[in-house]
């Protein structure tokens, strides 16, 4: 129960409490004026919620495609799998088994399409309709529906009943355009997705896999070597299927399903293309121990595992022995060697300097997960830069630190500054390079003018004035914000 519009009122109810003719929406007083024996409780959003993504990992080993229906459903795309249960009834049927084996209880509806599934499980006795409905076989299965079945908010129900519009065939039966004129166009909209003439589309909570091998086992395997042994063999098939589509794996996820219903993901990522299958068995051996996840719990069993490449790059072909370039000894050591550290770590505990393009030198650079590797050219990355002369130092000072300078003029270049209690003469200098911050995130910060200084003694310094002078400031500040060398 919950609190709706000022009255403490059912939000759902059990089969037994249906059979006794209470519904959601019943005020609790009511209820229990018709059944003062009735048992409640308190709504409990966040985890109906979380249960709910629990039981939709659980109905991953269906299909991939899997996307929350409001707060109390879920929504499969069974597309070309139905065969591998025997037929759509057996889906079905196995469906509802494996989610009442975890004490829950379900409305299945399978159809053409999302809304003419969705109807069907909530408002039909039928759990699977004919594929290709049309006239007679449609108004058969769909005419004695309420409106509520075309999912239209209550405010729109209540005007189309009292209008003389309460079933679904009230509506399929009449002209189109006065309807649209006086209700809306999503009332035809939604009988047109209803009738199948328009296919809706899911929204899947995760992106499928491009590429996922599986194995399913009669009897449920409950020893983590047995798990370990399976995982390498998936590897392998994964492995032969990236190879005859020349790409690599750079994301990979393992996917656990227990007999009880439960399921666990686990998620590694790549420095490098991989197309060997030991090195993916690898990572998540390295991942399993690196403390960083939970030791594998098989319950009273897994009995179906599921490798999937998340994502993938194209990779040359390598002649015999031969390897390319950029694959050599060493890069492929430091490339294993970041993945064995992210595995084991945590992929946002290894990370590498990445550049952006950012105005102010601070904010220029971001540090990202090592695991996730370079973009290369040639395959969706910018090529590689021209070498030029080094106009900023390689390291910034985590904060710029203000210095005491002078110079001939306000707006000129420093003849001299103290930094750190040393004084120093410049001897040359280079600049200014003008970097104006950002306007749409910081209004009315003021503008540097860099400087490249060198004193006399060879030491060079990134230097700059903080404010236009006579605009902005009449007294600049002086900063030093790195160092050459």
């Amino acid at each position: 129960m919950a609190t709706v519009k000022n009255a403490r009122r059912l939000v759902g109810v059990d089969a037994n409490a249906a059979r006794l003719g209470l519904a959601a929406g019943l005020t609790l007083a009511d209820a229990q004026a018709r059944q003062p024996s009735l048992v409640v409780c308190d709504a409990a959003p966040a985890a109906e919620a979380r249960l709910l993504e629990r039981v939709a990992d659980a109905c991953a080993r269906f299909t991939p495609l899997i996307g929350l229906d409001g707060a109390d459903g879920l929504m499969l795309d069974v597309s070309g799998v139905a065969h591998l249960f025997g037929g759509e009834a057996g889906l079905v049927a196995e469906v509802e088994a494996r989610l009442m084996r975890q004490g829950l209880t379900v409305a299945l509806g399978l159809a053409d399409s999302p809304r003419a599934a969705w109807a069907l499980a909530r408002f039909s006795h039928r759990r699977v309709a004919p594929a290709g409905l049309a006239g007679k076989d449609f108004a058969r299965l769909y005419h004695d529906m309420p409106v509520a079945a075309l999912g239209l908010a209550a405010e729109i129900c209540a005007d189309l009943a009292r209008a003389g519009l309460r079933r679904v065939g009230d509506l399929a039966m009449r002209p189109r355009a006065p309807i649209a004129a006086r209700f809306g166009a999503d009332v035809i909209a939604r009988l047109a997705a209803l009738q199948g003439e328009e296919r809706g589309a899911i929204s899947p909570r995760f992106s499928p896999p491009e590429l996922s091998v599986e194995r399913r086992f009669a009897s449920p395997i409950a020893a983590s070597e047995a798990v370990m042994a399976t995982l390498a063999r998936l590897a392998d098939d994964l492995a032969a299927l990236l190879e005859r589509q020349g790409k690599g794996a750079r994301r990979l996820e393992l996917m656990l399903f227990r007999v009880d219903g439960g399921a666990r993901r686990i998620a590694v990522g790549a420095g490098r293309p991989l197309v060997e299958g030991p090195a993916m068995a690898r990572l998540f051996v390295e991942r399993l121990a690196g403390g960083t996840e939970e030791e594998i719990d098989p319950g009273f069993g897994v009995d179906l595992m599921r490798l999937s490449c998340l994502a993938a790059e194209k990779v040359a072909p390598v002649q015999g022995e031969w390897e390319r370039l950029e694959d050599s000894a060493g890069a492929r050591a430091l490339a294993e060697l970041v993945d064995r550290l992210s595995a084991r770590l945590g992929a946002r505990r290894v990370t590498r300097l990445e550049l952006l393009a950012a105005h102010l030198p601070e904010q220029a650079v971001v540090a990202t997960p090592a695991a996730q590797g370079e973009a290369r050219a040639g395959q969706g990355g910018a090529a590689a830069p021209p070498a030029v002369a080094l106009t900023r130092p390689l390291r910034l000072f985590e904060r710029p630190e203000p210095i005491e300078a002078l110079a001939e003029v306000p707006d000129g270049p420093p003849l001299r500054f103290r930094w750190r209690r040393v004084l120093h003469e410049v001897a040359a200098v280079e600049g200014p390079e003008r970097i104006a911050a950002p306007w749409w995130r910081q209004a009315n910060a003021p503008t540097r003018d860099y400087f490249r200084a060198e004193d006399a003694l060879g030491r060079r310094f990134w230097l700059y004035r903080e404010g236009l002078y006579g605009r902005e400031t009449t007294r600049a500040k002086w900063f030093v914000h790195g160092v050459f060398g």
